[in-house]
């Protein structure tokens, strides 16, 4: 089923549907530790797993005359095989992360084809991070340097347009989400720009939005109000982390450009060890969680990042 049909159903029902994202596990590890991140999550009937991708990574070995061969190391197994793993152990909608980096339009058409086949009807369209070693994002010499450029050939392809392929039709298309980002991208000029690049996507063709991580809900609640001023009608849904290590009170905002709220760092700072910090995640995102309901948030959608210990007491509370 499209998420888009979920999240319009829920709607009607005043429903909050629960979903989570996953990384595919390292290479070398067996399916059998995705499955075990999956169990715990799956008796709160999740409406959708994300499945997340990560690029090719660049190395150069040293060859025997001296010179330096340039060769591709992935690290993490096809997103495409994982999703579908999931699907058939699970019975559960997947939604595969279709980056722009990396991939020329012609293999990104491949790749919509063959999720196609697989029955997989729903996609979150990114641009995707720079490559390792790179100092800025830089595209496919044949693909996309914008996410809102892969939402509009996912667009076409839906409507039967193929530049590649012989093939013609798909059944019924692809729900496409996009991201947004409450505290704006790393890479914007300013949060009305980001916005209306959101908005570029959501007219090419997107037809939901999932939040990057936040804990301050204030700062959702006004991005939210943003979006709507600015004529952007789809469900928006939150995305939340629970916080897990003192480690990640400098790591995440460097990483994703996000605060911590005051409070949360303060009590953060007094704990003697990870394991307390866990705990007061796991309250934090009970409390955070509740608010956003209680605002009437489509739903809610966990970065489990394979762990899925402090989501599940998230969850256990919340639904």
């Amino acid at each position: 089923m499209k998420v888009i049909d979920r999240l319009n159903l829920a709607a009607e029902e005043k429903k909050t549907l629960f979903s989570f994202e996953l990384l595919p596990p390292v290479r070398g590890k067996s399916i059998q530790s995705l499955f075990d991140a999956i169990d715990p999550l799956m008796e709160f009937k999740p409406a959708f797993v994300d499945v997340t991708y990560h690029r090719e990574e660049y190395v150069y070995k040293e060859l025997q005359n001296g010179l330096f061969e340039k060769s591709i190391q992935r690290h993490r197994p096809g997103t495409v095989a994982v999703c579908a793993a999931i699907m058939h152990k699970y019975n559960v909608d997947t939604v595969p992360h279709i980056i722009c980096g990396g991939f020329s339009k012609e293999e990104t058409e491949n790749i919509l084809i063959e999720l196609n086949f697989l029955g997989i009807e729903n996609i979150l369209a990114l641009r995707g991070d720079a490559a390792k070693g790179e100092a800025s994002f830089t595209p496919h010499p044949e693909g996309y340097a914008y996410a809102s450029e892969l939402v509009e050939q996912v667009t076409k392809m839906n409507e039967g347009e193929f530049k590649y392929a012989d093939e013609t039709g798909f059944k019924g298309g692809f729900s496409i989400g996009v991201a947004a980002y409450p505290e704006k991208h790393m890479d914007a000029s300013n949060l009305d720009s980001d916005i209306d690049f959101l908005k570029k996507k959501v007219d090419l063709g997107a037809d939901y939005i999932v939040t990057q991580m936040f804990f301050d809900n204030q700062k959702y609640f006004d991005f939210v109000e943003r979006c709507r001023t600015a004529g952007i009608t789809v469900p928006i849904i939150p995305g939340i982390k629970p916080l897990t290590t003192k480690k990640q009170l400098t790591l995440l905002p460097s990483i994703f450009k996000l605060d911590f709220p005051q409070e949360l760092f303060t009590e953060a700072q007094k704990c003697k060890n990870n394991k307390e910090v866990r705990e007061l995640g796991i309250e934090w995102g009970i409390q955070q969680s509740k608010e956003l309901i209680k605002y009437g948030v489509p739903g809610m959608h966990f970065y489990s990042m394979g762990r899925s210990t402090s989501v599940k007491d998230i969850a256990e509370a919340i639904f």
